[in-house]
């Protein structure tokens, strides 16, 4: 009877020490740059890029693709500028995105996510030829176009 006792108490606490594991479901956490290409002429078309490179000074290619109208690349959340270079195989165009980034507090299984908040946009204009808005109030998820490029 003892043992029995024992092995139900033991039991009890064991089982009532664990907890429901907890899971992010929301992905991504922090939101990425969302950039449309338009064609300049008829700024209403979405127009295709045949080739596409995208990358940061001092690091890899960050996106590398063909035949695409939409692409979503990182923000640099460590830092308050991120310098992009665009090439469409025959030019490289210089696209920096300013911003302030703020840690928003999501959840015990998500931990933090950052948000972009008064971002500008610049652009040398070689092959990128206009590009809309040149300001931005917040980035704070990827569900829609941040930056339309006209090209």
């Amino acid at each position: 009877m003892k043992k029995t006792l024992v092995l139900l108490l033991l039991s009890i606490v064991i089982f009532s020490a664990c907890e429901k594991d907890d899971f992010c479901i929301q992905n991504p956490v922090t939101p990425k740059l969302v950039i449309d290409f338009y064609n300049n002429t008829s700024r209403e078309t979405l127009k295709d890029i045949t080739t596409l490179y995208v990358w940061v000074d001092g690091k890899d290619s960050i996106y590398e693709g063909s035949r695409e109208n939409s692409i979503i690349i990182p923000l640099n959340t460590l830092a308050t500028e991120t310098i992009y270079n665009f090439s469409n195989g025959t030019s490289v165009d210089k696209f920096t995105v300013n911003y302030t980034p703020q840690e928003v507090y999501v959840s015990r299984s998500c931990g933090y996510k950052v948000i972009f908040n008064g971002i500008t946009f610049t652009s040398e204009n070689n092959w990128i030829l206009d590009f809309t808005p040149t300001t931005l109030t917040t980035i704070d998820n990827q569900d829609e176009t941040h930056v339309q490029i006209f090209h």
